[in-house]
């Protein structure tokens, strides 16, 4: 992944949902450095530099949106960048764990957003 510290994989769900998700993010990470923009895509992608940093527990947390349809969500990065977006995107929506798998340096979750 080279410098990037998390990289969010969207699917389902239209491009308003996948910028709800990205907000629901932004709010720990701050701004992505590649958002999801092609409307007509099937499967968006979001990239949070090396540079974002998540901020500290106990902050409050933004609101993020309401989701139209359900969303299966990749999130891929460091652990504990992994650990901090699936925790987020769990409070901020119904989110059901569907999986993880982990590298020597970098982890993926798999989970599916509901409305």
């Amino acid at each position: 992944m080279s410098d990037t510290q998390l990289t969010v994989t969207l699917s389902g769900g239209g491009i308003d949902d996948a910028r709800t998700v990205v907000r629901a993010l932004e709010g720990v990470f701050g701004a992505p450095d590649n958002p999801p923009t092609d409307e007509r895509a099937t499967v968006r992608t979001a990239t949070f530099g090396a540079s974002a940093t998540p901020r500290e527990s106990g902050a409050p947390e933004p609101e993020a949106g309401r989701l139209t349809e359900p969303v299966r969500v990749t999130v891929q990065g460091t652990p504990q960048a992994v650990a901090t977006a699936s925790d987020t995107l769990a409070r901020a929506f119904g989110a059901r764990d569907e999986g993880a798998a982990a590298g020597d340096q970098e982890q993926e979750r798999q989970l599916l957003l509901e409305p």
